[in-house]
């Protein structure tokens, strides 16, 4: 009896320190376990010094990605010349320094009144350039830096928005700078790798940094006021309770009118631009806002319409809702249309990603509403022969390479459709690097297979060292007219339409420079056009003839062109 009586006591004390110890060791995780909150947006976020007490942080996936991408991105964008658009836009901000209330036109000797390059964005060049002295190519090429900045912030936000997996925005970023096509796509507002060397400066692409941030503030509003409908007070009931917090941390309908102020904002920046913008808040309106039946809802969304359109319409520089009919570039952009699949038809491996959202009961899930809307614009756009509206094609493909990289950022085990898409997404980035995009970051000196690699556009400074600022120059070529107004001087004929410059002038004047060039041409009509645009200067191509009246005074060994001064 006494053995038995020692051996129950023994066993009672043993079961006592287990309890203990399961019960300490649990208390011991919780403790070091950071407490998950469930923010606005639906991503979720661990309390600050959580882990740890407060004495370790630990990058996301993103942040070490995304720091990575950002110094080689600025890297390959400031080994490649600046080139194609690029002389506009120094030619913008050239003319801003010159004068910040009135600039002249960005590439002709008259007005620049009503020109929708002198945007917010371009005027904040403009008065960067007058206070540190530097010329419009060098605030182009700095820019670079700060657009390549919101461009990554807003792509984070913007994915975190969509779902708190955590490798999700390295695989959209991944995705959406590779699963384009195999032929070269290169126009500004297109986020390639191989676009991007050229068209990083551009304010094209600082709007869609802006736009990804307003996606995100959007859809995060839309998403915290529809669960608010659904649960009445805005708090998730039971245990654990989290309030609900507006993601602008503005109160009422000051967050709502400040995201409106930035779409106003995207809109006189890239009026294009701005088109993809209110498509994609739309979207996520529609896909993630309940309780349409509380008059406040609307209210807030109102107010936010209405302070983007106070906005847009009081910049005093010119009128962004007037080039709403304008058609003068249509023309131009009609080739946006040709080889639509060589150039993108790698991004279509987000297709079955974004049936996946809509098979899984998401019918109004914002992605795939944003999708549908944008290929109704861009088709819009070749029926009606409006074909500006093809400059949309760029954020077209974000839905699809979004969708995708949300969805191959699930956790493992792996279904069977998924693997089989990863497979071919991790095929398809290979293909889309080797074939188009892989030349924007690899040198050519340690290039091994032969990739594309960007164009080279000579640098047209020695002109600047002998034509002054202001002065009038006839050219030729393709390269001197859309290079050479970035270093000040102003042409005969501008290349691009300006709604600032009436379009018949504007062809007019292309025709007076033809004639003027034409072999056939006499001296009295050459004299007569070089009079009537105040011509001072010659820039001709190797293949033209320099008139019998004009000095040779410089000449370029790598093109060979030649500048003649007028007599």
């Amino acid at each position: 009896m006494p053995q038995t009586h020692t051996d129950s006591t023994t066993r009672a004390a043993g079961a006592s320190v287990g309890v203990l110890v399961r019960r300490t060791v649990r208390g011991a995780r919780a403790c070091c376990e950071s407490p998950v909150v469930r923010p606005a947006g639906g991503a979720f976020a661990t309390r600050p010094g959580a882990l740890r007490g407060g004495r370790s942080w630990r990058p996301t996936p993103y942040q070490v990605f995304g720091f990575a991408f950002f110094l080689v991105m600025l890297l390959a964008y400031w080994a490649v010349p600046l080139c194609c658009d690029a002389g506009q836009h120094a030619a913008v901000v050239e003319r801003l320094k010159a004068n910040l209330l009135h600039p002249r036109h960005p590439m002709a000797d008259l007005p620049g009144a009503g020109s929708p390059y002198y945007s917010p964005y371009a005027v904040a060049q403009g008065a960067f350039a007058r206070l540190t002295g530097l010329g419009g190519w060098e605030v182009v090429r700095l820019a670079g830096v700060l657009n390549l900045l919101v461009l990554l912030t807003g792509i984070g936000r913007l994915v975190r928005v969509l779902t708190p997996r955590p490798w999700a925005p390295v695989l959209a970023l991944g995705a959406m700078t590779l699963l384009w096509g195999t032929e070269r796509a290169w126009w500004s507002g297109y986020l390639n790798l191989m676009s991007m060397t050229g068209n990083l400066g551009y304010p094209s692409a600082f709007a869609i940094g802006l736009t990804f941030w307003a996606w995100a503030l959007t859809g995060a509003r839309a998403r915290a006021r529809g669960q608010e409908g659904e649960h009445g007070n805005g708090r998730r009931q039971g245990r654990g309770a989290v309030r609900y917090v507006g993601p602008s941390g503005l109160p009422g309908l000051a967050g709502y009118v400040g995201l409106g102020a930035l779409y106003g904002l995207v809109l006189l920046i890239h009026p294009i631009t701005a088109v993809a913008a209110v498509l994609g808040a739309v979207a996520f309106v529609a896909g993630w806002q309940r309780g349409w039946r509380r008059g406040a809802v609307g209210v807030r969304w109102g107010a936010m319409a209405a302070a983007a359109v106070l906005v847009a319409g009081g910049w005093p520089y010119f009128d962004v809702f007037a080039l709403a009919g304008d058609s003068s570039v249509d023309w131009m952009h009609q080739r946006l249309y040709a080889d639509l699949g060589g150039q993108f038809w790698l991004a279509l491996l987000g297709l079955p990603a974004l049936w996946l959202r809509w098979r899984r009961g998401s019918r109004q899930d914002p992605l795939v509403l944003l999708f549908a809307l944008d290929c109704l614009v861009v088709a819009y756009g070749w029926v009606s022969g409006h074909y500006t509206y093809g400059r949309i094609l760029g954020l077209t493909l974000v839905p699809l390479q979004f969708a995708l990289a949300v969805e191959l950022a699930a956790p493992r085990p792996w279904g069977r459709v998924r693997r089989v898409l990863g497979g071919a997404a991790a095929v398809g980035a290979c293909v889309g690097f080797l074939t188009v995009q892989g030349g924007a970051v690899v040198p050519r000196v340690l290039d091994p297979v032969g990739l594309e690699q960007p164009s080279l556009w000579p640098s047209y400074a020695w002109v600047a060292r002998h034509v002054a600022k202001g002065e009038v120059v006839i050219s030729d070529g393709h390269f001197a007219p859309r290079s050479l107004p970035g270093y000040g001087p102003n042409l005969a004929a501008p290349i691009w339409p300006d709604p600032a410059l009436d379009e018949r002038e504007r062809e007019r004047r292309l025709a007076d420079v033809r004639a003027y060039l034409a072999p056939d041409s006499t001296r009295a009509g050459r004299t007569a056009v070089a009079r009537r645009y105040h011509a001072r200067w010659l820039l001709l191509t190797r293949w033209k003839r320099v008139p019998e009246e004009a000095v040779v005074v410089a000449w370029s060994r790598e093109t060979g062109e030649v500048l003649a001064r007028i007599g």
